[in-house]
């Protein structure tokens, strides 16, 4: 059998949760960083006395900065390697949260934040096409969705710091706080090795071998990733006796992801992404904001937020129950369609009682929503086309997030009722639910390379 396929018969090992785990904190950071600029700009419209146009556009440079880092981080991915760009990305969007902290102007901020976007939105589809291509088929739902999960843990963390920084000591320490994590890549690069499906693609099968028997446990309990991948470098450097040559597949280009062999899930992925990402960023980039126009404070405005926050960890738990027992395509169908009618009621929402529940009940089924995406995406190419496409679906998807700011602040520029903003997004979601019934395949336990 081939690596890959010996990866997907194991159970499930200590590397994976090692692997889970580390790079789980690597979403958490994204995910931390993305909350802080959604409790700084209700900051700043006071502060720098922007108009809710100005705040969307805020948001939606970096969801531009978002998409150009997927597409190219997915393609350089399948050519270098997947741990390299994950690394790189870590530090290009830490250092840049930092220099957020030093934005001086309106202007500024708009740049600063495009780099940000940049290094989060190269850094998730590598992120999450690594995790996949070392997980067993029959786990892999349950991993994937797990690690989607720690986004809900970044939030809190965000929730938390803004509560107790930004009122005491100003929305630039938040920012310093978010370029912590760029530390984080010494741990990341020493202790992750590179994927073994993406090893024996190029042809590098002795590293391939080395991380396998990393993974599976037969590399012994002293042996570490990076050191075993170094001497696997060495031995691949010199002639093997009676080792076959191992052909190593073509890569595969942008076009060739709309062949009549990809074309469907092509489709199915840019549209399933843009709906979800549109409603996403639409609704929390603003939810602070919105929350603030309706009246509350900005001290209430956050607390609100950290409880909605919570709300999704659930959420992220029965996702994660359910895909790998009633299939991706049910399960992904009926959180989207939970999202759609709690923004629907979250909307009408005239009573602090009924904003708390509809918005938990939106953070749970919308965060349920993407740790299935994430499931989903990369089990649709093959290794040779896994981080191009994915990449490529997120940047689409992306496209979504930088509109989807820019409207809601015109929108209510316009003074148009929060009813009005949110049965807009009730709609798109509606939707993505029919795309998914329709388009949607199901993968549920079979192998990658299979499909």
């Amino acid at each position: 059998m081939s690596i890959s396929q010996r990866i997907e018969k194991l159970p499930v090992k200590r590397f994976h949760y090692i692997l889970l785990i580390s790079a789980g904190l690597g979403w958490m950071f994204d995910s931390m960083d993305t909350g802080i600029i959604s409790f700084v700009l209700p900051v700043l419209m006071k502060t720098w006395g922007l108009t809710p146009e100005q705040v969307g556009n805020i948001g939606s440079v970096g969801l531009l900065g978002m998409a150009l880092g997927a597409i190219l981080s997915g393609s350089v991915a399948d050519r270098i390697g997947r741990k390299k760009v994950f690394a790189f990305t870590l530090v290009v969007y830490s250092l840049a949260t930092g220099l957020c902290g030093l934005a001086w102007s309106y202007a500024s901020l708009l740049f600063f934040r495009f780099l940000v976007g940049f290094g989060l939105g190269g850094q998730l589809p590598v992120a999450v096409t690594l995790v996949s291509e070392f997980t067993p088929a029959k786990h892999r739902g349950k991993f994937l969705v797990l690690l989607e999960s720690f986004w809900a843990i970044g939030w809190l963390l965000a929730s938390v710091i803004s509560y107790l920084i930004i009122p005491n000591y100003g929305w630039h320490i938040a920012f310093f706080i978010g370029a912590i994590p760029a530390l984080y890549v010494f741990y990341l690069w020493k202790y992750i090795p590179e994927s073994p499906r993406f090893l024996e693609e190029q042809g590098r099968i002795q590293e391939a071998e080395a991380v396998y028997r990393l993974v599976a446990g037969e590399a012994g309990p002293d042996v570490k990733a990076g050191r075993t991948a170094e001497e696997a470098k060495r031995e691949h450097r010199q002639p093997q006796k009676g080792t076959a040559k191992t052909k190593v597949l073509k890569r595969v280009t942008v076009a060739e992801l709309f062949s009549r062999k990809f074309l469907r899930r092509t489709v199915f992925l840019w549209l399933l992404w843009f709906g979800i990402v549109y409603s996403y960023y639409g609704i929390f980039t603003w939810l602070p904001s919105i929350l603030a126009l309706k009246g509350f404070s900005l001290t209430k405005s956050f607390s609100y937020v950290i409880i909605m926050t919570l709300a999704q960890i659930p959420g992220y738990f029965s996702a994660a129950f359910l895909v790998d027992r009633i299939g991706r395509k049910p399960t992904l169908a009926a959180f989207v369609l939970g999202t759609a009618i709690s923004a629907y009621f979250f909307g009408l929402g005239n009573s602090v009682m009924m904003i708390l529940v509809f918005g938990s009940l939106m953070s749970f089924f919308n965060l349920g929503a993407w740790g299935i995406l994430y499931t989903y995406t990369p089990e649709l190419y093959p290794t040779r086309a896994r981080g191009t496409g994915a990449g490529w679906a997120a940047g689409f998807g992306r496209i979504g997030g930088i509109l989807a700011p820019m409207v809601v602040g015109r929108m209510l520029g316009a003074e148009m009722p929060t009813e009005t903003v949110f049965l807009m997004f009730a709609g798109v979601l509606i939707l993505v639910v029919f795309n998914v019934l329709i388009l949607g395949e199901e993968t549920k336990g079979r192998p990658m390379d299979e499909l």
